[in-house]
């Protein structure tokens, strides 16, 4: 099977389940995309400029562009939409140029209901592709906040915390609390959770407003990359924080056996993580309906997928019979996305991508949506 007659295969089934097709602007505006998916996507996208100097891209991913059309195309709420077509991604070794498929659905307030049809859908379409041989993998963003929260870390701690999660770090290099209070606490607290860039261009001003263009030898631009360098990982957990991330972390089980697993340690950290924890067991509730043997189905509590934008249910669906660990479906729940595209709340909304060339020609390098 082709790539092309795979996305045609793909467009009748998500169309036939209610999904409209849509296909949203090659050029696509390329801050957006490193701000929503991360800085790794700037040095693989295929970036151009318009006649008035803006920076535009070869669209990297479908995910972002149909939120956008969503948004601003006189759509209503609730949208389902269907895509297929390229997407360009600078690749090792391979065509920058690549065809993706996929759905997304937004607006629906039933969310554990939709999470479930978006997987349900992805097995669907991947059982008319002729892939009979899969592994699901699901992870939950929700929980993971849920439970950070609760344990009373702060906001610019949690970021690093998940941040080093979704890289495939866990906890690494955010151990045990500090003695002692931090230097120039002030200038921390500005610059804390800002981009590297940002945070230096800041202290370089905060030295030239102070007259300061040379300090033994050194200059402005190298006492803020010191002072940078300093600040790396000053943010750090709590002991006590740690252990217990430590053990949910390390909880990997089907849906329900971890579920427990999760109850049984929230109760005896003595944290309330109710309410993420009844979702995640109202979802996989609703897989069961789907016909899903969710005994079948690997949660772990350590599976972040490397986008920014994900704020709940996560999942990737792997071939087993290729030695290769790159998914040929991921997805999940990024309910925060519209709004800091431009809508005046969060949205709802939930979607998954389907690479077809690792599907009908063999693994690729890329891991992004």
């Amino acid at each position: 099977m082709t790539g092309q007659s795979a996305s045609e295969t793909l467009i009748e089934v998500f169309t036939r389940e209610g999904y409209l097709r849509v296909e949203p602007s090659v050029l696509q505006p390329a801050d957006i995309f490193v701000e929503l998916s991360g800085e790794d996507i700037r040095r693989r996208m295929f970036v151009t400029q318009d006649a008035e100097g803006a920076e535009l891209c070869l669209r990297p991913e479908y995910t972002i562009p149909v939120c956008l059309l969503h948004l601003h195309g006189g759509f209503e709420n609730p949208g389902s939409y269907a895509y297929a077509g390229p997407v360009f991604r600078l690749r090792t070794g391979e065509s920058g140029e690549f065809l993706q498929a996929g759905v997304e659905s937004i607006g629906r307030c039933d969310r554990t209901a939709a999470d479930a049809e978006i997987l349900s859908l992805a097995l669907q379409g991947l059982e008319h592709l002729g892939q009979r041989n899969m592994r699901v993998r699901l992870g939950d963003m929700g929980i993971l906040n849920a439970l950070i929260d609760a344990l009373g870390v702060s906001a610019p701690t949690k970021r690093r915390v998940i941040r080093s999660i979704v890289s495939g770090r866990g906890l690494v290099g955010l151990g045990g609390a500090e003695s002692g209070g931090p230097e120039h606490p002030g200038l921390l607290a500005a610059i804390e959770g800002q981009p590297p860039e940002a945070a230096k261009a800041l202290i370089e001003d905060v030295l030239s407003i102070a007259g300061i263009a040379h300090v033994g030898g050194r200059s402005a631009s190298e006492i803020a990359d010191r002072f940078l360098a300093r600040t790396v990982d000053r943010s750090v957990l709590a002991d006590e924080a740690r252990r217990i991330l430590d053990l949910y972390l390390g909880i990997s089980a089907d849906p329900d056996t971890a579920a427990a697993r999760i109850r049984a340690l929230a109760r005896d950290a003595g944290v309330e993580i109710d309410a993420a924890l009844s979702t995640f067991e109202e979802r996989t509730g609703f897989l069961a309906a789907h016909g899903i043997n969710v005994a079948n189905l690997s949660f772990a509590a350590a599976f972040a997928r490397n986008l920014d934008y994900y704020t709940g249910f996560i999942f990737e669906i792997h071939d087993v019979t290729r030695s290769h660990e790159r998914p040929i479906v991921g997805g999940g729940r990024y309910d925060s996305l519209l709004q800091h595209l431009g809508a005046s709340a969060p949205v709802p909304a939930v979607g998954c991508s389907f690479w077809l060339d690792r599907i009908t020609q063999g693994a690729s390098v890329d891991n992004g949506r």
